[in-house]
């Protein structure tokens, strides 16, 4: 039996699109669960999943929109797929394409549900600023060739009719790397 599940973020991720996804998948609408978005209940608490993992038998596999409906974090993803896994009860994302059934699908929800980034907060991330390892202040990837001021210098140098090349010799860059951080300033705008 296909059993379907919906978890809302407010803002984000309503249930309305994801319950008519459900159903268009050809889950039931009384077999579908779902949790509203709710900030004043603890992590973790989350009726309709409670349901569904209740009502859920080996065999049964639960639909979801995505991967990323199943919790707000990794680690809340892994718990419930492990617990369904456990359980012989089988996962399909509709949005990933991948279905436990198959070996291969098995194995890329262990990957995606690792690698998913499961951020409830509604805001988008910036990708042209570099993200920090939490609870400290050192970046994640490789330092950015230029720094704000030597930015600053560049676009101050081109609005006055500076050559790309003659910036980047000056400030000892490549021109691609130029070319590439004027375009992201551009675009953060």
């Amino acid at each position: 039996m296909s059993l379907g599940y919906a978890r809302e973020t407010a803002g984000a991720h309503p249930l309305a699109p994801q319950i008519d996804a459900l159903t268009e998948a050809g889950v039931d609408p009384a077999r579908i669960y779902s949790d509203p978005a709710d900030r004043t209940t603890p992590a973790g608490h989350r009726p309709g999943m409670a349901a569904l993992l209740d009502y859920a038998r080996p065999g049964d596999i639960t639909v979801v929109v995505g991967i990323d409906r199943l919790g707000r974090t990794v680690p809340e993803v892994m718990e419930i797929a492990n617990q369904m896994t456990g359980r012989r009860i089988g996962l399909r994302s509709l949005r990933e394409g991948i279905d436990t059934a198959d070996p291969a699908g098995a194995m890329i929800v262990g990957v995606l549900a690792s690698l998913a980034e499961l951020d409830d907060t509604g805001t988008p991330t910036n990708r042209s600023t570099p993200r920090t390892l939490r609870g400290s202040t050192s970046t994640i990837g490789r330092p950015r060739a230029l720094d704000a001021d030597q930015v600053a210098r560049a676009e101050q140098m081109r609005a006055r009719g500076v050559s790309v090349p003659k910036i980047a010799q000056e400030l000892g860059v490549s021109r691609a790397t130029l070319y590439r951080t004027l375009a992201e300033r551009r675009s953060v705008r």
